[in-house]
């Protein structure tokens, strides 16, 4: 079952990618709550990431960041515990993310991930349920890291 919400955020390289995401959730009837920014002026990612990860621990609902690469993104969500964020490049990447890992937050690549294929990977994403038994176990010991 899809959320009810999904918190967004990107930096100036991901705004457009950010954008159509957006626009494909609210079509899904998945309300958003984009945390900016809306223009292409440049930002630090940082700022974003944080920003949606607090609110994605707030609402215990999942999150999406997109930069250039999803890689810089990953990495400074990564940083704040209850995040278990996944850059995905892969369909199979995102619905692994969320079976086995129990991401919440998924992030993406403007610069390298077509909008096809990004759209695919948000839905398998959200639509992937955790699977639990022994990868329960197993994102326990992440969050004691």
């Amino acid at each position: 079952m899809p959320p009810s919400l999904v918190v967004i955020g990107s930096d100036h390289a991901g705004v457009g990618l950010k954008a159509l995401l957006a626009e494909h959730l609210r079509g899904r009837g998945i309300q958003v709550l984009d945390l900016g920014p809306d223009s292409t002026a440049s930002v630090d990612y940082p700022d974003y990431a944080k920003a949606v990860c607090a609110e994605v621990l707030a609402r215990q609902v999942p999150g999406v960041l997109i930069c250039g690469t999803g890689l810089g993104m990953s990495m400074t969500a990564n940083k704040v515990p209850g995040i278990r964020a996944a850059a995905c490049a892969l369909e199979f990447s995102a619905e692994m993310a969320r079976r086995h890992n129990d991401a919440n937050v998924l992030c993406l690549g403007e610069r390298i991930t077509g909008p096809g294929l990004a759209l695919r990977m948000l839905d398998i994403f959200l639509d992937t349920p955790f699977e639990g038994g022994r990868h329960l176990r197993r994102v326990g010991k992440i969050e004691a890291c």
